[in-house]
């Protein structure tokens, strides 16, 4: 067994212990940095199979950017600690839809990668480049379907906002809207009053005794 195959082993058995943690901890916490775990992990097997820009892009965006915001979602939220990943084994739905995906990807590793090895890749010129061929292939055969994610994330995107955006009652809004149409006439008012003399209290009066330091002897 050469290293880089002893490495793809332990990466791969960590991927899998992490994904299992993610689903099994009852911290919401802890299961948000087991995930993280397991991105790392996959991008560490990315780097194994020479796909360098995969692993960055797995690395940047999804633990620096996602998990992050998951996280701070996380612990923001007030999530019951104890409750979490109870009854989770007594359900059936979860339980066969994770089997399901386990056997279809047993299945297709089977099938079409049963017997291969690293010799039957073909070889790489000495200036090739991984970045340069991905973005070759993706924004020429595949645009239109890059182009449909996008548009597919920027609606899943506003819908989110949309979701999420109500007044609530407690809270107090300020509507952007109505601040700048706002005339300067409209936030300040002067109003003309006519002066009203203050009445002097009587010398025999609490008020005259307590501003004089007590009642007259």
């Amino acid at each position: 067994m050469s290293a880089l195959t002893a490495l793809f082993y332990v990466f791969a058995a960590m991927t899998v212990f992490a994904a299992l943690r993610v689903i099994t901890s009852r911290n919401p916490v802890h299961s948000a940095l087991y995930l993280v775990l397991t991105f790392v992990s996959a991008a560490a097997i990315w780097m194994i199979l020479k796909a360098e820009f995969l692993a960055i892009v797995l690395v940047l965006v999804y633990v620096g950017a996602v998990m992050v915001l998951f996280l701070f979602v996380v612990m923001m939220l007030d999530v019951n600690m104890d409750s979490g990943g109870r009854g989770f084994w007594r359900s059936s739905v979860a339980v066969f839809v994770g089997l399901a995906v386990a056997l279809e990807l047993a299945a297709v590793l089977f099938l079409h990668f049963k017997g291969a090895s690293i010799v039957d890749a073909p070889p790489l010129p000495a200036d090739y480049d991984n970045t340069k061929a991905l973005g070759a292939l993706l924004y020429t055969e595949y645009v239109y379907p890059f182009e449909l994610a996008a548009v597919l994330l920027l609606v899943a995107i506003v819908a989110a906002i949309a979701l999420t955006l109500r007044r609530r009652k407690d809270v107090r809004y300020n509507d952007p809207s109505r601040a700048v149409r706002t005339r300067a006439a409209d936030r300040l008012r002067v109003v003309s009053m006519a002066p009203v003399p203050r009445a002097e209290a009587a010398p025999d009066t609490p008020a005259a005794d307590a501003a004089d330091g007590g009642p007259a002897k």
